[in-house]
């Protein structure tokens, strides 16, 4: 049953509570450091019958989370509530083929009325109470809640955000040939969206505040590596550019020096959605603390996605991994959790990024490596592979154009058994048996 922006279902009653073991703290959501908070016990039961689920957020983790919960017996009610217009769609496809305008739709397909689940669009979420959640159409009880509401991106006055397929559509009806294109941000969103724009025929032009692109992610030495690609796909590039207003026709700098714009996209990154949370009592840091089973710090509650900080049994730190591989798997273990059945999520995190003519792939965890080989020699036709090593074994691997090594190096991450650096560091030898 579809719904937009529709009335809520008669109360329940029924709540199952849990109590239990301490499974561990975190940090801010963003990687190692601080420890900030612990979970409350948590005990996962062999068996629960659930009435009612209901899952918050509509995108691709709220999506599998229903295929998960039917395909994992739950024969209860499910309704998905979501705060856009849209049915669930797939995002990756926005800075890329949808703005490049090889494609508009990227919704997925689940068949939600023979799962037998009830949704609702255009129903943001506004606060939570045990059992109970708040949206902006009525109050919806619950006896299980999946929290998949997602990331914002990161705003800047003046400039459009890349975040939604309805933000895809009207940037791309704006990259016209000529037009002055200013991206704010050459993270892997930023240089997507420039390579869309180059491809268009405007004048694109990138800002970057760091020493070189992707500086935050991959480190300023390897994210140098990727510099002359945008002089190549005829894209200027400005590093050490800190961006001090967007005003109509031009951005302002914070030396002085202006920009003229007819559009301006910032890519600098995301949120965790949980602003709506604030106050609930739920734990909260860097988005919902979980642990390595998903489950929040409420009894019947647990959270996947975006807005998930979950504890990393294999990298010993709490994660937010804001890509799809995570939010297209984590359900699975989300959803045991929740009908009370044993699961762990631990996967080596993915994802990867199409920008100015290159493949980059990225798995692992490379925060706290204390060696790093490279791989091939960058501009290479073959391509090239970075390696992060921490205590002999490897924990991340960077791979352009060389999706080879991408696909033996997740594993060498998941197997975490030694490597030696001489031979990551020659091409010729497979990941695999370095």
């Amino acid at each position: 049953m579809y719904r937009s922006g529709g009335g809520m279902l008669p109360p329940r009653s029924s709540r199952l509570p849990r109590t239990g073991v301490n499974l561990g703290a975190g940090d801010d959501g963003e990687g190692p450091g601080r420890t900030v908070a612990t979970l409350p016990d948590v005990q996962v039961r062999d068996s629960l019958v659930r009435e009612h689920v209901v899952v918050v957020g509509a995108g691709l983790a709220g999506g599998r989370s229903v295929e998960e919960l039917r395909a994992q017996g739950h024969q209860g009610r499910i309704t998905l509530v979501g705060a856009e217009a849209h049915l669930p769609y797939d995002r990756p496809p926005l800075s890329k083929a949808v703005l490049l305008g090889r494609l508009d739709d990227t919704a997925l397909d689940i068949p939600f009325e023979r799962l037998d689940v009830e949704v609702l669009t255009g129903v943001p979420a506004t606060g939570l109470r045990p059992g109970t959640l708040q949206t902006e159409a009525g109050e919806l009880p619950y006896d299980g809640l999946v929290l998949a509401t997602g990331a914002r991106a990161r705003e800047l006055p003046g400039a459009r955000v890349l975040r939604t397929v309805d933000d895809a559509l009207a940037l791309r009806a704006r990259l016209r040939p000529g037009a002055r294109v200013v991206v704010v941000g050459a993270g892997w969103i930023g240089a997507e969206v420039a390579t869309a724009a180059a491809a268009a025929g405007c004048a694109t032009t990138v800002l970057e505040a760091d020493a070189a692109p992707l500086a935050g992610a991959l480190g300023e030495d390897v994210g140098a590596l990727t510099v002359p690609w945008y002089a190549a796909a005829g894209v200027e590039l400005h590093l050490h550019a800190q961006v001090e207003a967007v005003e109509p026709d031009r951005v302002v700098l914070a030396d002085g020096r202006t920009l003229p714009a007819d559009v301006v996209v910032v890519g600098i990154g995301a949120r965790p959605d949980t602003d709506w949370l604030q106050g609930s009592g739920l734990a909260l840091d860097g988005g919902v603390l979980v642990d390595e089973h998903l489950a929040a710090s409420w009894p019947d509650v647990v959270a996947v996605g975006d807005c998930a900080a979950w504890w990393s049994l294999r990298f010993g730190v709490r994660l937010r991994v804001q890509h799809w591989d995570d939010a297209l798997h984590g359900p699975v273990a989300a959803v045991a959790t929740l009908l009370g059945r044993p699961a762990v999520h631990d996967p080596v995190p993915y994802f990867w990024s199409d920008q100015l003519g290159h493949l980059l792939q990225h798995a692992g965890h490379a925060d706290g490596a204390d060696a790093v080989v490279q791989r091939g020699v960058p501009g290479a036709a073959d391509g090239w592979s970075t390696c992060y090593l921490r205590d002999g074994r490897l924990v991340a691997v960077l791979a352009v154009d060389r999706p080879r090594d991408l696909v033996q190096g997740r594993r060498r991450i998941a197997a975490a058994d030694a490597a030696d650096p001489a031979r990551l560091a020659d091409p010729a030898v497979p990941l695999r048996s370095a």
